[in-house]
């Protein structure tokens, strides 16, 4: 994945996490409607200072928009919570309370 293609996913990512529309996440960088929209569909470049801009308005550090792609990262941790953490959880639960049955 190059390096413009994990920006843009982040982006994305990030900027739905936060619940943001393209225009809301524009007017809060101060920037045109139109440009985030751009910059997602990669038909236009961030300045330096919109890319810190929008790091800052999405509450993540400038690096995390560059350094991997978050939703993956994220579908792996959920995917070992679930396959590996959860059954361990489970069997703790079990062993330390017993079935639940009240008595």
């Amino acid at each position: 994945m190059s390096h413009q293609s994990t920006f843009i996913a982040n982006l994305k990512y990030y900027r739905g996490l936060r619940g943001f529309s393209q225009a809301k996440l524009a007017e809060c960088c101060n920037c045109q409607p139109g440009t985030i929209g751009c910059i997602e569909s990669g038909r236009q470049y961030p300045s330096f200072d919109l890319m810190f801009k929008m790091a800052d308005v999405l509450q993540v550090h400038p690096a995390d928009l560059f350094l991997r792609n978050a939703s993956n990262v994220m579908e792996e941790t959920y995917s070992i919570l679930k396959g590996e953490l959860l059954p361990q959880l489970e069997q703790f639960v079990e062993t330390r309370f017993g079935s639940g049955e009240s008595g």
